[in-house]
């Protein structure tokens, strides 16, 4: 806004230590995807859209993006798209941080390093399987991270003993798995079952960084440095698993769709944390979703995917699961519900 000077990062990261571990209702819990504070990257001043429009605009941006991916899965390898897709994303909040007169420098650089493995093993899988599987069904899989995350916390209070487990919770873990039953039968009549293994671990690995995510959002460190870190991680291993399948000769068209690749998934990352950072849980859970219909779209549309009713009954009951373990673990422990946005 004309004559209002935007807040510098260093403002922004004394606002998350003081409202991390805040009472819920705004920032709270979504399925795919990271978060524990609000997205301090996007300006206030500039980005005046309603929460709704903000994460209809990231799920679209997202399914764009793994279009993106699956056609330059032709042409490059997986660790080269991961790393590309890092270069863009660190580049481009290195940039941004020293604009806003921010620093980089982080004391938790412990947190960082399993929070990048493992949501960099869990990105690496999941961009495997959009290059070897139906769109939508790759993007299902990898959504079906919000269950795994309820299936580990009712496994943490058994093991623990500290709390009844939430008999409603357990139901919304099966609804999900039969779900993957339904999604994963098509794959093995096509012989695409390693596949359809590989997009579930993903979205598997993608719940364990995103607990690790939580964690971080407790002890106040901001979004923009956890992003940032996650992208040079990606750099990183990307990098070394390169080095080993070889880097491939770029023509005009391959470059341009590795720059759209990081470009998008950093834009998506900062309107759908933003989007949770002002909106309410469900109704941004909801939404998020909406990414998987976009998937399913561009797939009939641009790769002729045929998608039988049992893997829609299957996406269906994905959809329905995880937005009942997003708001039943929003009820049962509220305090530990975070924020999330996508591993891309």
């Amino acid at each position: 806004m004309r004559g209002t000077a935007a807040p510098s990062i260093s403002e922004d990261d004394e606002a998350c230590r003081r409202t991390a571990g805040r009472a819920p209702g705004r920032s709270q819990a979504g399925p795919h995807p990271l978060g524990g504070s609000v997205d301090v990257l996007v300006d206030r001043g500039v980005v005046m859209m309603p929460a709704s429009a903000l994460m209809i605009l990231a799920s679209f941006l997202f399914a764009t993006m793994s279009v993106c991916v699956k056609l330059a899965s032709e042409l490059y390898d997986t660790g080269e798209i991961v790393f590309y897709r890092g270069l863009v994303g660190a580049t481009a909040l290195a940039l941004i941080t020293w604009r806003r007169g921010g620093t980089l420098r982080t004391p938790f650089p412990a947190m960082h390093f399993w929070r990048s493995l493992s949501g960099v093993i869990a990105l690496s899988l999941w961009f495997y399987s959009i290059g070897n599987l139906p769109l939508a069904t790759a993007m299902t899989l990898n959504y079906m991270s919000s269950v795994w995350m309820a299936l580990f916390l009712i496994g943490g209070a058994v093991m623990l003993g500290t709390s009844r487990v939430d008999g409603r919770l357990i139901a919304a873990v099966l609804l999900g798995f039969g779900g993957v039953a339904c999604i994963l039968r098509p794959t093995i009549e096509q012989n695409q079952l390693w596949h359809g293994l590989i997009g579930l671990l993903s979205g598997m690995i993608a719940a364990t960084a995103y607990m690790q995510v939580t964690a971080m959002g407790r002890v106040g460190e901001p979004v923009y440095r956890i992003v940032f870190y996650f992208s040079l991680g990606g750099m990183l291993l990307g990098a070394l698993a390169s080095v080993w399948t070889g880097f491939h000769a770029h023509t005009w068209r391959g470059a341009a769709l590795l720059l759209a690749v990081g470009v998008l998934a950093t834009a998506a990352q900062m309107l759908m944390t933003r989007a949770y950072g002002t909106g309410k849980l469900l109704v941004n859970a909801s939404l998020q979703y909406l990414g998987i219909a976009f998937s399913f779209g561009y797939g009939v549309l641009l790769f002729n995917d045929k998608l039988t009713l049992l893997s829609l009954l299957g996406m269906a009951l994905i959809v329905s699961s995880g937005l009942a373990a997003t708001l039943l673990r929003s009820k049962s422990a509220p305090s530990d519900t975070s924020s999330t946005f996508s591993e891309s």
